[in-house]
């Protein structure tokens, strides 16, 4: 769907095949934009919805959802009013499009997945699901968040030069603590996406519960 509404975040959204109910939320890494993960995606879950919204900060020309003051040093300002706003715009496109809410699954790409992981730690609720490739972990919440029962997929590089093994670790413990499902697969690989990624990260959404079944922390809000 090329003429997208006005929903805060320019986007693109692709719509499902007859009678599938899941959504996927396709967050791009820096420099990316709303059609990067696109071949991803319909890799990942053929005929699923795809969401893929273009994040508003710009770093030197390329589009992020969030500043960083250097590298791996985030704005957690900035992070925590992008990141409502980016669930803001979730919930508004799945009224939009006609999505299941229960459906919605995110699919991050480094710094798209960073900010997918904020949106578990302070909207639980809006996701169904995510996968996050070569994630880091966004903020210490004071607090474990809800979590309860929602399925999580990491999918980390052992030479990945930019997020650190402890981090991902760090990462799958903070959510395991609020009680997600947590999977954590690493690849042979660096912070670039690769095709072990791809098979994982597939195999996996296809294992998850019709959309709509899964159990969520809390309801949207």
């Amino acid at each position: 769907m090329d003429a997208a509404p006005d929903l805060g975040f320019v986007h693109h959204f692709s719509p499902a095949a007859s009678g599938n109910r899941r959504t996927l939320l396709l967050l791009h890494g820096t420099g990316g934009d709303e059609r990067d993960l696109l071949p991803l995606g319909a890799a990942l879950s053929p005929g699923a919805a795809l969401l893929s919204p273009r994040g508003g900060v710009l770093e030197h020309g390329m589009p992020r959802f969030f500043r960083r003051l250097a590298e791996g040093v985030f704005d957690q300002e900035d992070l925590r009013i992008r990141t409502h706003a980016l669930a803001d715009f979730v919930q508004a496109a799945a009224k939009t499009y006609d999505r299941d809410t229960g459906g919605i699954v995110a699919v991050g790409f480094s710094n798209g997945a960073n900010i997918a992981a904020s949106m578990l730690l302070l909207r639980p609720g809006v996701l169904a699901g995510a996968v996050l490739i070569r994630a880091m972990v966004p903020f210490e919440p004071p607090a474990p968040p809800r979590l309860s029962g929602v399925p999580v997929l990491l999918l980390a590089g052992r030479a990945d030069p930019i997020v650190p093994p402890a981090q991902t670790e760090a990462l799958a413990q903070i959510l395991s603590s609020g009680g997600a499902s947590v999977s954590l697969e690493w690849q042979r690989a660096g912070h670039q996406l690769t095709p072990d990624d791809v098979r994982v990260a597939s195999a996996w959404l296809a294992s998850l519960p019709a959309a709509g079944a899964v159990s969520r922390g809390v309801p949207p809000m």
